[in-house]
């Protein structure tokens, strides 16, 4: 701390609560603000405050919204019988952004982990269940990362969903490498992994 003064201190100490920011990177901030942008720093303030106290999530994808219902799920130019899987709302940024895919998403907020008391019911399963079943939905589309947890995660989701055969239930293409998170993936890649998706029932037979 710089026992300068304790309302920089205590600024620069909460900017370290995002990722990535350590002391000095949050300094650097702070010192940015106050000296050269005080007008940035009160709009960022004033919009992280109304985002905060406003935003939640939609009650039937789970991305963050302050509307009961997203933009998204709302839009009725997209295609209501998909419904894409995710682990987290970086990776709806990461497939729009490719312009590859035109459904509907579901947001995990993360994957099935024991170790971490994390199961069905955080990742609100049993709703993405519900929809699945719905006669509109045909596909479930399962992207989760290629990562050891993700992969447990769409095993779960597949072999919950099975047995509705009205559901064609798909994985992307391994144009995803193995172990990676699909925020970081290239716009051409994540396109070439939906347009190759596989069917999972196929597999499995």
């Amino acid at each position: 701390m710089s026992k300068v003064s304790p309302l920089v201190d205590g600024l620069v100490e909460a900017f370290q609560c995002l990722p990535g920011v350590g002391p000095k990177s949050a300094q650097r901030m702070v010192l940015h603000l106050l000296e050269r942008n005080k007008n940035g720093g009160l709009i960022l303030a004033k919009t992280l405050e109304q985002a905060l106290e406003s935003v939640d999530k939609c009650s039937k994808c789970r991305i963050f919204t302050e509307s009961l219902i997203c933009q998204i799920c709302s839009n009725e130019k997209r295609n209501k019988n998909q419904i894409c899987v995710v682990e987290s709302v970086s990776d709806v940024f990461a497939i729009e952004q490719s312009n590859e895919y035109m459904g509907h998403y579901f947001i995990l907020h993360g994957h099935l982990s024991p170790i971490d008391d994390i199961g069905p019911d955080e990742l609100a399963l049993d709703l993405l269940f519900s929809r699945a079943r719905e006669s509109e939905t045909e596909e479930i589309i399962l992207a989760t990362n290629s990562t050891l947890e993700g992969e447990t995660t769409s095993h779960f989701i597949f072999d919950s969903l099975k047995n509705e055969q009205h559901l064609k239930i798909t994985k992307l293409a391994r144009g995803v490498p193995l172990g990676g998170e699909l925020e970081y993936v290239d716009r051409g890649t994540i396109m070439h992994a939906f347009s190759g998706r596989q069917n999972l029932r196929q597999e499995i037979e």
